[in-house]
């Protein structure tokens, strides 16, 4: 069977197609999901503990205080966001069953409806009756083919992954941890709360710069500029924590 795209015939050649999926290498990032969760955990984590260090220094707490308070928060922190992360996905796992049952549903009782809009969905991307038509045909005849194509190309919804709920949970709170600890570390080794938080300072800007510089490679912006951004965010909540920790002191 031939086509015609862009100009040039296609030809129906299943083993030259084979050949070239083999040979061509994709390069698109496809981790969308549990990058997403990283980035959840890893900026929150970074900049929630960071800010409260920092506003409990203000208030001249010592150092042993800032790391018990901080730990505290670390920990109540990932709980908390892993939770809402388990919730966010078990949430969109159902809504997608929900959906996939009310389209195997009408499948079942308004079949050519449903052709219909395969029809029109085709007829969308520029393909007329003659070319559609045998779609159409081939995707009635196979009833999970069919589902699938509905809930991808109508709804636009994709099936996630049976274990994705817990995945994200853990996820987002093992990067919560892991960006919490970061701005509670010169705590640990400095005993006076000022210079730790001055260390503490230093420290996490270097992280967030580089996290946001990872980011952005990852997420496909421009990577001096995430971190920048992500930077003056965790900057900006600190300073506020630490001037609102001033300010109520000298009330």
């Amino acid at each position: 069977m031939a086509l015609t795209g862009g100009g040039k015939a296609f030809v129906q050649d299943e083993e030259k197609q084979r050949l070239l999926l083999e040979e061509h290498t994709e390069k698109h990032f496809t981790a969308s999901e549990v990058v997403r969760d990283i980035i959840i955990g890893v900026s929150d984590g970074l900049t929630v503990p960071f800010a409260l260090a920092a506003g409990l220094s203000g208030a001249n707490a010592s150092s042993a205080l800032v790391l018990t308070a901080g730990l505290a928060e670390v920990a109540a922190g990932a709980i908390s966001m892993g939770l809402g992360g388990y919730l966010a996905a078990k949430s969109e796992a159902d809504h997608y069953n929900r959906e996939l049952q009310r389209e195997q549903d009408e499948i079942d009782t308004v079949p050519d409806v449903e052709a219909a809009e395969i029809a029109d969905i085709l007829s969308q991307y520029g393909l007329g009756p003659e070319e559609y038509g045998p779609v159409v045909t081939s995707l009635r005849n196979n009833p999970k083919a069919w589902l699938e194509f509905m809930m991808k190309f109508e709804l636009g919804l994709e099936r996630p992954e049976p274990r994705r709920a817990l995945v994200s949970a853990a996820t987002i709170a093992l990067s919560y941890v892991v960006g919490g600890l970061v701005p509670l570390l010169p705590y640990v080794f400095v005993l006076r709360a000022e210079r730790a938080m001055a260390v503490s300072v230093a420290v996490t800007l270097a992280a967030l710069l580089f996290f946001g510089f990872v980011k952005g490679r990852f997420t496909g912006d421009r990577p001096f500029l995430s971190a920048v951004q992500t930077t003056v965010v965790g900057a900006l909540a600190s300073a506020a924590a630490y001037g609102m920790a001033r300010a109520v002191q000298t009330i």
